[in-house]
């Protein structure tokens, strides 16, 4: 069948000719699972792909159901920040401190298992809900009767650059789409004069996946993340002399002139098209950027209250990103990814506290928990979080044992937590549970595919639907698994 034949089917025909119709009244056979892949192809087979304009592939689009959410804010700890150190209490582990894990792991990751050790902070009960949350991360303690906790996180790595991919792209392997990219393909921006997806570094460096966790992988290169940060702003973003002020405005008008003629000549063109707007985006974020990496506006008390005051000159770069996050999301940008930490460094520049965990935590909590909570509570009294959703993650969690002969955690991907908060979000709730040593998940278990396919229910997206076809397949975000988590859901 040809698209010429395809074009006289009626509206009923079409529906005749699914994928599940067709195979079930042809069989199994190669030759129909052929035939339904080239029927695909020409597009008789039902399909919710975006239809995206080349000359404005940014344009905002229509979900596919109402949506709770506009935007999505991740904060991505680099370098598996500890659960139990953090937010997943476990009283059974203080009294069993030193003692070896009967019928534990020999082995872990990096080498031998020690003994069974305590949380290294100690915890307290927060808000009206007294979830019990770690002494290091007291800022954001205050926030539990304002966000839902999962608990039973579990990845497919125990390897940082995998475990990245595929918490950001749903797969372990390169090559993949991150979320920001996929959601941004899936609904475009409110604003075209910023990029639509922002990934913003921590000021230590790139996690250790580095442009995997913000790449288009096989969608359109438009889709991907820009990186910047508040100490890093875009490059070469200011135009050369003499092209400045009027003449910048003359210059800017021409080039927009020749363009449009250009693609008038060549119809259909759209890799033509998609490059000139790249182009036109580009001049425009020469007047927007600027002025959002100016954090001159913000008051004296707005820089306090996030921490940009510090005599920790890490922790002030953090809470400047923190600040430029949060003026993203309020100038409508779709998708902001602000990491917390580095690449692999033995702990020094991220949360892989193999060795000394509680000496290097003491220097990271301090850097992550103010500016976080600030940019959170910051959301929240703006009225932003009516439309935004706020992410708290990390690659996979800690083991309950130090290492033997050291005083860290050996990499965990059988149960970890991440937190959510804003629009759409149960208030105070906490999903799922690890065993009594938090060591695996045992109960709500949860996958990373599970805590994506959430976040894009609450944009409006069907992760089943979203899809993209390559090398013949129906590609999503979430593979062929993932379901939503309804019960953190208001």
């Amino acid at each position: 069948m040809n698209r010429t034949d395809s074009q006289i089917l009626s509206s009923a025909g079409r529906q005749l000719l699914s994928r599940r119709d067709f195979l079930s009244q042809t069989g199994t056979s190669l030759s129909s699972i052929a035939l339904a892949s080239l029927l695909a192809d020409d597009q008789l087979l039902a399909a919710k792909r975006p239809v995206i304009d080349p000359g404005q592939p940014h344009a905002p689009r229509q979900s596919h159901f109402d949506a709770k959410a506009k935007n999505v804010l991740v904060i991505f700890c680099a370098g598996a920040c500890s659960q139990l150190e953090t937010f997943d209490y476990k009283p059974e582990l203080i009294k069993r401190d030193g003692t070896p894990l009967e019928g534990g792991p020999a082995v872990t990751f990096q080498g031998p298992a020690g003994n069974l050790a305590r949380p290294q902070y100690d915890f307290k009960p927060y808000g009206e809900t007294g979830k019990m949350v770690s002494d290091m991360v007291p800022h954001l303690g205050e926030l539990v009767d304002d966000i839902a906790f999962v608990h039973t996180l579990t990845s497919k790595s125990n390897t940082h650059g995998p475990a990245e991919n595929y918490l950001s792209t749903g797969f372990v392997l390169d090559g993949f789409p991150s979320m920001g990219a996929w959601v941004t393909y899936g609904l475009g921006s409110e604003n075209q004069d910023l990029p639509a997806f922002v990934a913003i570094p921590d000021p230590r460096g790139v996690p250790q996946a580095s442009v995997n966790n913000w790449g288009p992988g096989f969608l359109p290169a438009v889709f991907q993340g820009t990186p910047f940060s508040a100490s890093s702003p875009i490059q070469n973003l200011k135009a050369p002399q003499p092209f400045t002020g009027s003449k910048d405005v003359a210059a800017r008008d021409l080039l927009r002139f020749i363009n449009q003629e250009h693609l008038r000549e060549h119809p259909g063109d759209g890799t033509l098209a998609a490059r000139i707007a790249s182009y036109e985006l580009a001049a425009r974020m020469q007047l927007s950027v600027p002025k959002i990496n100016d954090l001159s506006t913000e008051s004296p008390a707005t820089l306090k209250e996030y921490g940009v005051d510090s005599a920790n000159e890490t922790k002030a770069g953090y809470a400047k990103n923190c600040i430029l996050a949060r003026r993203l999301i309020e100038n409508g940008v779709r998708f902001v990814q602000l990491f917390n930490g580095a690449y692999a460094s033995g702990g020094k520049l991220n949360w892989d506290g193999h060795s000394k965990l509680k000496e290097q935590y003491d220097i990271h909590g301090e850097i992550m928990d103010q500016p976080s909570a600030a940019l959170y509570k910051d959301l929240k009294q703006r009225g932003l979080l009516e439309d935004t959703l706020v992410v708290w993650c990390t690659e996979f969690g800690r083991m309950p044992m130090f290492q033997k002969g050291a005083k860290g955690r050996d990499h965990n991907p059988q149960g970890f937590t991440a937190w959510l908060g804003g629009a759409g979000i149960k208030p105070g709730v906490s999903y799922g549970a690890t065993d009594e040593l938090g060591f695996k998940a045992v109960e709500n278990v949860s996958s990373v595919h599970d805590l994506n396919a959430t976040i894009l229910h609450l944009l409006g997206l069907d992760h089943e639907q979203l899809t993209f076809r390559h090398n013949g397949l129906d590609r999503r975000l979430t593979d062929v698994h993932g379901h939503v988590i309804h019960e953190i859901l208001a």
